[in-house]
């Protein structure tokens, strides 16, 4: 059992949702974002998704470009990236905690698909989240994910319908990742306005072969 289906299986004997917490790896710098990674577990954070900076992202709001940014400027790379799951496997001895690594799929490609999930289950990762793979494309990094007991979080949306969905969630393991609000920008308006966004919430749960649906949004200190 992969520690995102235990973390789940804990959660609901708990009866409650969880936390999932984004962090950019490397932001501001390497060291700080590594110390910022080791302290979310006691923050709250359920589940970890570690951000891959990304040179050219297409789907990310300002506040993540701009975390990205520092993070290359600082010298984050795919290597320093699995450094810092290993680092935090290693001194935190937290092996409950799953880390995702979410971001952009050029990264794998370019590094070779099969040698990325590798390298990343050596980590301490537990799976992806990749924003622009689609479920036709997928077939290249499945059989590699599931060989080294990594998964794959595939994104469904409010506009994503029913023709689209079962396609989307075949691919789909450990969770099913549920876009809350459509664009990209930060989110700027009360909890009101997420309600008719997470109706089609109930449809996904209907298609979905894993029980698990994680809500993403973004979160504004209130002014």
């Amino acid at each position: 059992m992969s520690r995102i289906t235990q973390r789940f299986a804990r959660l609901k004997a708990d009866k409650r949702a969880g936390l999932v917490a984004y962090v950019s790896a490397g932001d501001p710098n390497i060291e700080l974002g590594y110390e910022i990674l080791k302290g979310l577990p006691a923050a709250g954070a359920d589940l970890i998704e570690l951000g891959m900076p990304f040179t050219d992202p297409m789907a990310d709001g300002p506040s993540v470009q701009l975390a990205g940014q520092r993070a290359l400027k600082a010298g984050i790379t795919v290597d320093a990236t699995f450094d810092m799951v290993r680092r935090f496997r290693k001194d935190t001895s937290d092996n409950d905690t799953p880390i995702l690594l979410m971001g952009y799929y050029n990264l794998l490609y370019q590094r070779g698909v099969e040698r990325f999930c590798r390298e990343a289950a050596a980590a301490g990762v537990d799976g992806f989240i990749l924003v622009d793979l689609p479920p036709e494309e997928v077939d290249e990094l499945k059989p590699h994910a599931l060989a080294y007991g990594l998964d794959t979080v595939l994104l469904t949306a409010p506009t994503t319908d029913d023709r689209r969905l079962p396609a989307v969630l075949k691919y789909s393991s450990g969770f099913v990742y549920f876009v809350s609000v459509l664009g990209i920008e930060k989110l700027k308006c009360s909890g009101e306005c997420l309600v008719k966004p997470l109706l089609p919430v109930g449809r996904v749960a209907l298609h979905a072969h894993s029980p698990h649906r994680r809500v993403g949004t973004h979160l504004r200190a209130r002014s």
